[in-house]
């Protein structure tokens, strides 16, 4: 069994995650399993950390200190002390080969921007201040030998330390030594080791299990009930249905056509690239933003199949086998990433699909960030087959309501249905940037779970009351339109006020849009919104959600708790990401989030939850 270098009770040094800042911390326990550390900051914050970024406080303050002395011994107004030469180091008089041997040796050398490392919130801008300082004045370079002798002395000493190549400075050569931490060095030469996920969510392995069984079925019996006549929960039919009305060879295709229409629409180079968010190796992903003109184009040729009398009620009257073909590529995808990820270095993987159970990082997904060359598989999915799937199955609906009823024209219920979603749609595609700061993309590995959800879950259930409507009619009055219209729009402000104020405040604190709200300061560096909608409830986007489902199901009438099922799924899943989201809260921002919860009581609904 392993044993712990450091005790419960000790205080020692411990790095800020995704930092070179140490602080004063106090060690809680230690894991065996896990090889992490369970630390206390002196704000409240509790962190698991890996020995490799805890150090004891003696070797700490030596570090510090022989730092601070060679920066102040190599200031240009002081007088360089002479010092005996290594053994291997070359005479400054060397010959033309000897210089051209060091310059190929001084390129092997690994050069990279350090930030020393401090204890406090005041020493890390004293720390700052002096390493300006030592930039200013320093300008010159050493021989290799001599660079390797001094680093690998100071490496025994306890610290970390990297060397960069100086400019001349007339009277010799100098050498600037910069403090480095040894999780720093190490990542230079090998990527950083995923730890072990070990906060099992869904239950864990058997409650993961059971969903990836349960969640395909509970859909395809929500399906089923919408398009019987009689669509009570006690109608529904005990035997199973036939293979002819679950699978047929053609729709399949069409779905594989379908995905592979908007995988290309996604590469053309069309919209802007922007960066992601940061990955745990400091690199960031590029995304090509071109969703809102893929929708266009879709539109344009979904027009084009119109007019020439292609007939989208099809959809309809084969909508179990759509559901079908998609569930098996569902599966297929799932499969193919979770092999795959096996070639992914340790620093692709995804914190929460790293646990060592099979099952569960197949549910939740290993792979943090899946590519094919420049083709993001996880950010195609999240949003462009299943998004414009669902426009067009509800466009579908519309036609074969019309086909099935005799109408000339589409039912008023069945229009709010469509416009309603439709506005969620294009708000989401003209906002595509905003994506890259959700959970899904930032967090969550891409496994079955998401893939069920993006390609499945999204355009099979969301368009359930437009799929109700078909079979089951309901007349609306001139009162029931108008407040409908108000609610929707009331919840999409709502959602919509809510994540810009978020994407603009993590963008860009100081934003004159944003720069007026109160907040709480973190030890993160990061900020709580307080005021505002942030202020009313910890999610106002959710509200929005809430107010805008209940909008898209009030058309289909109160005869059948059918079209209602949506928003049983869509509440069940948004306490859970708000379970999901206080839970990291509270362990990244510590007593800082507790003095936010006490500020925002409320999670969702003001004054209720």
């Amino acid at each position: 069994m392993p044993t712990s270098r450091f005790q419960i009770g000790d205080t020692v040094m411990g790095r800020w995650p995704g930092s070179n800042l140490y602080y004063e911390v106090k060690v809680l326990s230690y894991d065996n399993k896990t090889l992490l550390y369970t630390v206390i900051y002196k704000d409240g914050t509790e962190l698991e950390l890996k020995e490799s970024d805890i150090t004891s406080l003696t070797i700490f303050k030596q570090g510090v200190a022989r730092s601070r002395s060679r920066s102040r011994s190599r200031s240009p107004g002081r007088p360089r002390r002479s010092r005996s030469r290594s053994p291997a180091r070359t005479s400054r008089r060397s010959s033309s080969r000897t210089t051209d041997v060091r310059k190929e040796k001084l390129k092997e050398v690994l050069e990279v921007r350090l930030t020393p490392v401090s204890m406090t919130h005041e020493n890390n801008s004293n720390s700052k201040n002096e390493k300006k300082e030592e930039n200013n004045t320093a300008n010159t370079a050493s021989t290799i030998t001599e660079e390797k002798t001094e680093t690998e002395s100071e490496n025994q000493a306890g610290g970390r330390y990297n060397l960069r190549r100086r400019k001349d400075q007339g009277d010799g050569k100098t050498v600037e030594l910069e403090q480095k931490t040894e999780t720093e060095v190490l990542s230079q030469t090998k990527p950083p080791t995923a730890i072990k996920t070990t906060d099992l969510e869904f239950g864990g392995r058997v409650g993961v299990f059971f969903l990836m069984f349960l969640l395909p079925v509970a859909v395809l019996a929500s399906l089923i009930l919408c398009g019987q006549k009689d669509a009570s929960l006690q109608s529904f039919p005990l035997e199973l249905p036939s293979l002819q009305s679950l699978w047929d060879w053609q729709v399949f295709g069409i779905v594989l056509l379908w995905l592979l229409f908007q995988a290309v629409l996604s590469l053309l180079p069309v919209g802007k690239l922007v960066e992601g968010m940061p990955l745990k190796n400091g690199k960031t992903l590029k995304y090509r933003i071109n969703g809102f003109y893929a929708l266009l184009l879709t539109a344009v040729a979904v027009g084009v199949g119109v007019y020439q009398e292609v007939d989208l009620s099809y959809i309809h009257a084969h909508f179990l086998q759509f559901y079908t073909s998609a569930l098996l590529i569902v599966t297929l995808l799932s499969v193919y990433l979770f092999v795959r990820c096996r070639w992914a270095s340790e620093d692709e993987l995804a914190p929460g699909g790293n646990s060592g159970y099979i099952i569960y990082d197949f549910f939740m997904g290993r792979e943090l960030n899946p590519r094919i060359k420049n083709f993001d598989i996880k950010f195609f999915c999240e949003m462009r087959p299943g998004l414009m799937g669902w426009v067009l199955i509800n466009f579908a609906m519309l036609q074969a309501e019309m086909k099935h009823q005799n109408l000339e024209n589409p039912s008023p219920a069945m229009l709010l249905v469509n416009i309603f979603q439709l506005l969620w749609v294009v708000d989401g595609f003209w906002h595509e940037e905003k994506l890259l700061t959700m959970m899904d993309i930032v967090y969550d590995g891409f496994g079955f779970m998401l893939t069920f959800g993006d390609l499945t879950f999204v355009p099979f259930t969301f368009t359930c009351q437009a799929y109700y409507l078909v079979s089951h009619p309901n007349e609306l009055s001139v009162f029931w339109i108008i407040t409908l219209i108000t609610m929707n729009g009331i919840g999409y402000y709502i959602f919509r006020k809510a994540n810009s104020q978020k994407f603009t405040f993590r963008k860009n604190p100081s934003d004159p849009a944003v720069s007026h709200l109160k907040t709480i300061p973190t030890a993160t560096g990061k900020s709580l919104i307080v005021s505002g909608l942030w202020g009313w409830v910890r999610h106002p986007n959710y509200l929005g959600d809430i107010i805008m489902g209940l909008a898209w199901s009030l058309p289909c009438g109160f005869n059948h708790l059918i079209p209602y099922f949506y928003l049983i799924y869509l509440f069940t899943l948004l306490v859970h990401r708000n379970a999901r989201d206080e839970r990291q809260c509270r362990k990244k921002y510590g007593s800082a989030w507790e003095e936010y919860c006490k500020a925002v009581p409320y999670r969702i609904f003001p004054g209720i939850y």
